[in-house]
C-alpha cells in the first residue's frame, strides 16, 4: 500500500491494524472513532500539529518492511 497525505486513516488501519501505533503516537488516540478514520493523514496531522509527510515517511518504510 502506497500511503500519501491524503490516505484516508481508516483506508491504512482496515489494510493494516499494527499501523495504529502510529497514529497513538502523534497524539491521536480517538482511532475508533468514525469522524478520525474518515480523516486524511494531512487533515488529522494539521490538528494534532504534526507534520504529515513525517507520518507518510514511516507508514511508507512499514508498509515496505512487510
Amino acid at each position: 500500500m502506497e500511503i500519501t497525505k491524503e490516505t484516508i486513516i481508516g483506508d491504512i488501519l482496515d489494510v493494516d491494524q499494527e499501523t495504529a501505533p502510529f497514529f497513538l503516537e502523534m497524539g491521536m488516540h480517538c482511532l475508533g472513532c468514525p469522524a478520525s478514520r474518515g480523516e486524511s493523514i494531512e487533515q488529522a496531522c494539521a490538528v494534532h500539529g504534526v507534520d504529515p509527510e513525517e507520518l507518510v515517511a514511516k507508514l511508507n518504510a512499514h508498509f515496505a518492511a512487510k
